[in-house]
């Protein structure tokens, strides 16, 4: 996979070019940015629609610990609707499972061992974590359909999702956003939202969608849109697709986990 890290996340707007290497996706060429078109679109496999906002979302999990304690984990890439709606299970003949197999048989044992750190299950059953995943949004990313390929092989498409969210993250790295603002888990301290809002905008340039369960945050979603296919287009950072923040204006809560720090291959990028 070609990647072309975060660098311009301090200069505001994020383009992000991601590449896979497992398959022959779309050539696609004078492509439009999802969600922005002007005019129709009708190769559907170099154009993001209808879920045409891509979210990276990250959980902070206290209760029980997941993850490293000095990183939040990976959620999902959900692929949104431009209206704020989205569509779920779209292809229940794609529905795989035995991911860690089908991930080890395309070579990608690194990215499984990622994945076994920072997606993590807050019940302790990632597999089943992961599927869910891949079936209720992977499946309605229209750019990963299997038609979408050149000399496609069975479930390259799985593989590409699981790798291009992978990928997303490591450049999202929200822990260390927030720690340089000064916003660092503390079971006595709290923070408005818009102090967090206002680290997290520093790093991406635009406005997140910030989650939080009895006061406390628990999430972060990142909003994209794309140009040109989800393996190997363009991820823009844009505003949400609408208000779906549920946290307080103050008194938000950021507790510790517990735990241990994350290896050297922990996320890099902000």
């Amino acid at each position: 996979m070609s990647f072309s890290g975060f660098s311009k996340f301090a200069l505001g707007s994020l383009l992000v070019a991601l590449g896979v290497d497992a398959g022959t996706p779309a050539s696609c060429t004078n492509t439009q940015i999802s969600c922005q078109n002007t005019t129709a679109v009708t190769d559907s496999c170099c154009f993001n629609a209808p879920g045409g906002q891509l979210l990276l979302t990250q959980f902070w999990d206290t209760d029980p610990v997941t993850g490293p304690v000095d990183s939040w984990t990976l959620h999902g890439l959900w692929p949104d609707n431009c209206d704020g709606t989205y569509d779920a299970n779209c292809d229940s003949t794609r529905a795989y499972t035995d991911i860690p197999g089908i991930l080890t048989a395309a070579g990608k044992t690194s990215l499984l061992r990622y994945m076994q750190t920072y997606w993590k299950d807050n019940q302790g059953d990632d597999e089943s974590f992961w599927e869910h995943e891949w079936s209720k949004h992977g499946t309605c990313i229209n750019t990963i359909k299997p038609s979408c390929y050149t000399g496609y092989t069975s479930k390259e498409e799985l593989v590409d999702y699981f790798e291009v969210a992978v990928q997303l993250f490591k450049g999202l790295d929200t822990y260390k956003a927030l720690a340089a603002a000064g916003i660092t888990p503390s079971t006595s301290k709290t923070y408005t939202s818009a102090k967090i809002q206002a680290a997290l905008k520093a790093a991406t340039g635009h406005t997140v969608t910030l989650g939080c369960s009895n006061g406390t945050l628990k999430e972060v979603w990142y909003h994209f849109n794309v140009k040109g296919s989800v393996p190997a287009g363009e991820f823009i950072a844009t505003e949400p697709d609408g208000v779906k923040s549920t946290c307080a204006t103050s008194g938000v809560k950021y507790l510790p986990k517990s735990g241990t720090k994350t290896s050297p291959s922990s996320p890099t990028g902000l």
